[in-house]
């Protein structure tokens, strides 16, 4: 059974820097694209980043290039996203994600999911 359990989410202010991250269990980690999301506030759940089963390569929404980065670290069964010069706009659950299949990076079918993190910015 796969679990993931985020942590790192808070109450920061405009400009701070966050790291998030995403513990993976129950299957072997390194053999899996990773991907997060976020549900901000009256909104759909959208798509950040992504990041191949090997950690060569990324994928991101155009809307976080430049601030977000996303990361792994298959010996932890780890994978990250840092967040900086956090907005406002940014407040939102954050969710990991994982898949059965590796087939494209830049598919948005994702298979299990975690419980999510939250992450206010205020002004």
């Amino acid at each position: 059974q796969v679990q993931l359990v985020e942590s790192g989410g808070g109450l920061v202010q405009a400009g701070d820097s966050l790291r998030l991250s995403c513990v993976a269990s129950g299957r072997t980690f390194s053999r899996f694209d990773m991907g997060w999301f976020r549900r901000r506030p009256g909104k759909e759940r959208e798509f950040v980043a992504a990041i191949s089963w090997g950690g060569g390569r990324t994928y991101y929404a155009d809307s976080v290039k430049g601030r977000f980065t996303i990361s792994r670290d298959n010996a932890k069964n780890t994978v990250y996203l840092q967040i900086d010069s956090l907005k406002p706009e940014d407040t939102a659950v954050y969710y990991c994600a994982t898949r059965d299949d590796n087939k494209s990076l830049l598919s948005l079918r994702y298979d299990y999911w975690g419980q999510g993190t939250q992450v206010t910015v205020s002004s």
